[in-house]
Formats: C-alpha cells, structure tokens, sequence
C-alpha cells in the first residue's frame, strides 16, 4: 500500500525490488477481502415496528398496514418528532453491528421525513455519521417514498413538491450523492418516479429506484432507460426490465432481509439475472418495518439459502457488485493496483466460510484508507 492505494498485489516471490525496503506485516493465517459495502440501508429512523410484525405474524399483510396508516407513515411521524441528535444516536448502534462485520462504507437513504425540512435532517444525520464513524457514507435523497398523510388522494402534487422543492433543497445543500424512490402499487407510478428521476439526473445526482418488489410497475426498465446505478428489491421484474438493466449496466440490489422478514415467497429471477449477465449486489435494508438487520454476513447467507446465489457470488454482492451500485467501483470492491486500500481481514481458511455460518462473526480487523483500525 502506498498512502491510502492499493501500490501491488502478488505471490511475495515475485515482489518487485522497488518494494524491497517498504514496511512489511505477516498476518497469521486468514483471508483479505475488500471492506464489504452496505449499499442499501435506511439506518437512520425514529421509533420502531415491532408491533407491526407482531400483527403480520396473525396474517395482516404489509400492504394491508401501509394501507391503515402504518408502514412508512409511521415511522415518518417517529422520524420528524425526534432531534436530529437523536436520530444520529440510534441509527449509530445500528452502524457499529454493520462497522463490527467488516463494513467499509455504507449507503444511507432518507425517506422518512417526507417534508423538505424532515428530508434535509435525516440527511444531515447519515453525513454526520461518516465523519464520526470514520467509514465512507453514500446519501441518498429518498422524497419519493410514500405519500404523505396530508397528501391523500393527491400524489401528483407531492410528486410536484418533491421535483420543484425537495429535490433542489438537497442538491444546494450538498446532502445527497444520489436520488432513488418507491416505484410500487403502494407507492408511486413509473410515470410518477420517471419525472422524479429525470429531474434528479439533470440536478447531478445518481439515479437509483425500488423496483418491483410487490408487483411489475415497469420500474426498472423506465429507470435503467435513465441510467440509473441500481434497481432494488426486483422480486417481479420480468425480462424486459432485466434486459434493459443489462443493456445500461445497472446492478440489480438484492435484499433477502426483507424478502424473510416479510414471509415474502416470490425470489427475485436470479437464473434470468445470471443469463443476462447483470451484476447482482446483496445488501441489509435496514430498516425499521421490513428488514431490521444489520448484519452483511446474514445477508450473504440468506442470499445463498433463500435466493439461491453461490457463496462466490455472495461475496462478490457485498463488495464488487455494491461498489458499482454506488457508482464507485473504479475505487472500492477489488483488491487491485490504484483502489483504495479499504480491506477486511478475516479468520477464515475460505472465502466462501463468510456466508457459511449463522450468527458467527470471524472479523478480526480491518483497514481503512491504508491504516489498521481497531
């Protein structure tokens, strides 16, 4: 490593002479990987909704509480009652169980404040996050995600508020790397998140989009057509939105966490995915209503048990595949010459062992732009 770059990979035999003198260190045994990348969370929230699950274990349904003022609204009305220190505080627990697993950065998404001023808090919180965990953090401006209560019956004019005064707010204050929203029956249209998105792209931003994970609303083949980084969820896309993600190079982002936690039964067309060649990525979704995990090492496993991934492929979710998801992967995601030098060492004798067990964690420390962290 040369300061925080990746300056030669290789057999110590073949070690070039220029290299002679520099520092060296032997680790006992294990395996080096890139950090993992969480490239999908909404971390930082107020409140909980265990009583939620607990009314889905008695056959109520997620559409069913979202349609009866639970789901996201609720957790928007916990979200714009608590301080801004509050949220950093709890969504901080949350990110040291991810940071303890080898985490080396994260996305975070707003999304739950639902108002300019509310958006522009939860943002300012997962940037404060960054700079006092001291791992990297990818905002995403979230607007998009439900319609608010005072907004029943009229999702254009939210859309409108989310175009014309969110979504510039956000930019101005430099608070978001990348927009991303809720394309659902629950949620908004395809022709709702395309006004959304293209309004985003002209502003700079990444494009992202939940897409397709309870119904097909043709989400990700209007989003891919954009240029977005990623479409997520994806458990009904059918070939054309896989075809189309194919063809701009978007990464489908799996989350088996939400897929478990919702007793979900329709995987998403990893076979279809595969033939197509479209990155898969794996991450925890984080959230407070639907997959409340923070666990990477779990999301490989159940990207394995439940979806059907390889162990390989796992690995490649959590660090190749999500570097690209968040549009950095020229670099973070390999162990290659002029990457950031951003590794998670392991006590592990194979790389497919990270995904094999359940509740295990064989972390045994990590470095970040070049320096070991503790």
């Amino acid at each position: 490593m040369d300061g925080d770059c990746i300056a030669w990979v290789g057999p110590a035999a073949a070690l070039p002479a220029a290299y002679d003198g520099w520092t060296r260190e032997t680790l006992p045994g294990g395996l080096l990987t890139p950090a993992l990348i969480d490239c999908h969370t909404h971390i930082v929230y107020g409140g909980n909704r265990a009583s939620e699950w607990e009314r889905r274990l008695l056959g109520a349904s997620y559409e069913e509480i979202s349609r009866a003022g639970g789901g996201i609204r609720a957790t928007v009305a916990a979200t714009r009652a608590a301080s801004e220190d509050e949220l950093v505080a709890s969504a901080r627990r949350r990110l040291d169980d991810l940071i303890a697993e080898g985490l080396g950065t994260i996305e975070i998404k707003s999304g739950y404040g639902l108002d300019t001023q509310s958006e522009c808090k939860m943002l300012r919180a997962a940037r404060t996050l960054g700079r006092d965990s001291g791992i990297r953090v990818r905002t995403s401006f979230l607007g998009a995600h439900a319609l608010p209560a005072a907004y029943e019956g009229r999702p254009d004019t939210y859309i409108d508020l989310v175009v014309e005064e969110m979504l510039p707010a956000v930019v101005e204050a430099g608070l978001a790397d990348d927009c991303d929203g809720f394309c659902e029956n629950i949620a908004f249209s395809a022709k709702q998140m395309r006004k959304v998105l293209e309004k985003a792209k002209s502003l700079g931003l990444g494009l992202r989009l939940h897409a397709e994970q309870l119904s097909n609303q043709g989400g990700a083949q209007m989003a891919a057509e954009l240029g977005a980084l990623s479409c997520d969820h994806l458990e009904y896309v059918d070939e054309a939105g896989v075809k189309a993600m194919a063809d701009a190079g978007t990464v489908a982002v799996l989350l088996p966490g939400a897929f478990y936690f919702l007793g979900e039964s329709k995987k998403p067309p990893i076979a279809m995915m595969r033939d197509h060649r479209v990155p898969m990525a794996l991450a925890s979704d984080c959230n407070p209503g639907s997959s409340p995990l923070t666990s990477l090492l779990l999301t490989m496993n159940m990207g394995c048990t439940l979806f059907g991934l390889t162990p390989e492929e796992a690995l490649a979710g959590t660090t190749r595949a999500a570097a690209a998801a968040l549009g950095l992967g020229t670099h973070l995601g390999t162990l290659e010459v002029g990457k950031t030098a951003d590794l998670a060492y392991w006590d592990v004798d194979h790389p497919g062992h990270l995904a094999y067990p359940l509740g295990a964690n064989p972390h045994r420390g990590q470095i970040r732009a070049g320096q070991w962290v503790t």
